[in-house]
């Protein structure tokens, strides 16, 4: 019933949309969701074949490092207190950084390859998944691990038996909420300075005044991150059993 709920208002959305476009009767200026759709078949073959790739490779392999680094911070943080006090304020303040202002300056330093871009994501990334997760750490019940320690076990059984199950609902979450930022980065990094890239395809389309040719590429980058949480919804279902026992 949530579905169709979700289904009915994009649909009537969409109808909004198509009528003023077909109102505004300029589609340089705002396309209708059939000629986006239209265009993005037309460009199927160089957007699923060579630009989409680049784009996933990006997204893929900064989003893998964020999960890494933002697992370690937040474990870390959670370890001992004075990382905490040291990490903390400084992982905060990273995200202060205007992302428009610092995505040249990876590309000035680490050129049009995949590198600067990948730091783009990471940039993005990492916040999400550091903070969730240390959350979700700290969320565990104080009474809970004075149990744990007063039957013997040691501050690596607490850590291994109570507090990352408690944080694994968080982790989950800090994954989808990242698959989004993590598409976002890369798309702003290669709409900044790329050499291929759904980004940089979109902005190219924009200097030729293809309205359509700009949104066929967001539209397919929503549709995959969709498809991704989508999936990682499945695995956080398969994998926390429990929570449907509550």
């Amino acid at each position: 019933m949530k579905n169709i709920s979700s289904l009915i208002l994009v649909f009537v959305l969409l109808m909004i949309w198509q009528g003023v476009a077909m109102g505004i009767d300029a589609a340089y200026i705002l396309p209708s969701p059939v000629e986006i759709l239209v265009r993005l078949w037309e460009l199927k073959e160089i957007l699923f074949l060579e630009h989409l790739p680049a784009t996933m490779s990006v997204t893929a392999l900064g989003l893998c490092i964020s999960i890494v680094l933002g697992l370690l911070l937040a474990i870390s943080m959670d370890w001992n207190p004075r990382l905490e006090k040291a990490l903390y304020p400084v992982i905060v303040a990273s995200q202060t950084i205007p992302t428009t202002a610092i995505a040249p300056l990876f590309i000035l330093w680490f050129g049009y390859g995949i590198w600067s871009k990948v730091l783009v994501t990471i940039l993005i990334t990492f916040f999400p998944i550091a903070i969730t997760v240390f959350d979700g750490l700290k969320g565990t019940k104080r009474e809970m691990e004075e149990l744990l320690i007063t039957y013997g076990a040691t501050k690596k059984d607490v850590f291994l038996k109570l507090k990352l199950p408690t944080a694994l609902p968080n982790f989950f979450s800090a994954i989808k909420m990242s698959i989004p930022m993590s598409v976002i980065g890369a798309a702003i990094a290669e709409w900044l300075g790329a050499q291929s890239g759904l980004g940089y395809f979109s902005k190219r389309m924009m200097t030729q005044l293809d309205g359509a040719g700009v949104f066929a590429p967001v539209v397919l980058l929503s549709v995959v991150a969709m498809l991704t949480v989508w999936i990682i919804t499945l695995i956080e279902n398969k994998v926390i059993t429990w929570r449907k026992e509550l």
